[in-house]
């Protein structure tokens, strides 16, 4: 890993001080955290019985055989993860440990003393600005608790007998699987915002997202043309459509160019600047956050993205739904001229 010539620093970046993670999770994220953050008690007890076993088991595991990072072992990281700590202000900085792999890759795990992890191969990838965005978006998901409420809707989903008592067995067991992983990918792009606010420079996270798609370096990367290519993506068929919705079925994450795309379009938005302009909630405020609000905002997110889509299947769907609308009206009025006939 390199030192970027180019750093900010952390000193000339807005400090968000005692940001909620609210402030950068995606509706469809958001929406479902809402509603496992008013389980009050429940949660407690999955990090206690997590933090006995699980946790402990895996800290020894990663001091045994993995590099925790300080002030003398990968000083970078460890200034990069402080610097972004430093703008989000977390109630807890993670533990961050380097591990030996060649794939581009980094994880957060841990519910009551998060974890960071991260593959070798980006740290030999990306310059330093471009790893503090890779750890400030675990530490997204660390500030938003993406581990201890997946794995409550988890265990909810198995006491409530959910899995046993779906119709038709495997299909309806598929169906909850892929929506847990579409709740899965919106929780990285939510990441993905919060790495931003971190580095507060959108090139930074363009880049990287360029980087670990190609394993190649800036030199040989174009951002233009990288966002060429994710509209094509974008701009697909019908039967494209079908075939992506295939490909990302199984993925935790979505695909490279589709996540810089979307976090252009949050950039485009002014939401991004306007929590850099002091506009954001905070974490006093989250116990009264409202569980209807936010499910209307998920809703509202899916029907803007399926209007304003230029994918044929998203289009096909935003076409048949306008269409039901307006048959909707035409039987209605139907509905009323006849009834008033019948009166005279």
């Amino acid at each position: 890993m390199t030192e970027s010539n180019e750093s900010r620093p952390a000193r000339s970046r807005v400090v968000l001080r005692n940001i909620s993670s609210r402030a950068w999770e995606h509706p469809a994220d958001r929406g479902a955290l809402v509603a496992l953050r008013k389980l009050k008690g429940f949660d407690t007890v999955v990090k206690l019985v997590n933090g006995l076993f699980r946790e402990r088991s895996s800290r020894l595991l990663f001091l045994g055989s993995m590099i925790r990072v300080d002030e003398r072992q990968f000083p970078v990281l460890h200034r990069a993860l402080n610097d972004a700590a430093g703008v989000l202000d977390p109630e807890i900085v993670p533990e961050l440990y380097v591990q030996a792999d060649p794939t581009f890759n980094s994880f957060c795990v841990g519910m009551d003393r998060p974890i960071i992890v991260i593959n070798s191969a980006l740290v030999d990838l990306l310059d330093e600005d471009e790893v503090r965005w890779v750890l400030a978006h675990e530490l997204g998901h660390a500030m938003s608790g993406h581990a201890v409420y997946r794995t409550i809707l988890l265990r909810l989903m198995s006491l409530s007998g959910v899995f046993g008592a779906v119709p038709l067995g495997g299909l309806g067991f598929r169906m909850i699987l892929a929506g847990l992983m579409e709740w899965q990918r919106k929780s990285e792009l939510s990441a993905d915002r919060a790495g931003l606010l971190a580095t507060q420079d959108p090139g930074v996270a363009y880049r990287a997202l360029m980087k670990i798609a190609s394993g190649g370096h800036l030199a040989d990367l174009d951002q233009t043309s990288f966002f060429q290519q994710g509209a094509e993506y974008d701009a697909s068929d019908l039967r494209d459509s079908v075939l992506k919705l295939l490909l990302i079925e199984q993925r935790s994450h979505p695909m490279p160019v589709s996540r810089a795309s979307a976090l252009r379009t949050w950039v485009d938005s002014g939401a991004y600047t306007a929590i850099l302009a002091g506009e954001y909630p905070t974490r006093d405020t989250d116990d009264g956050a409202k569980v209807s609000e936010a499910a209307q905002e998920a809703a509202k997110s899916y029907t803007d993205a399926f209007r304003e889509t230029q994918d044929a299947l998203g289009r096909m769907a935003h076409d048949a739904a306008g269409w039901m609308g307006s048959a909707k009206v035409w039987w209605d009025e139907q509905w009323r001229r006849g009834g008033e006939e019948d009166a005279s």
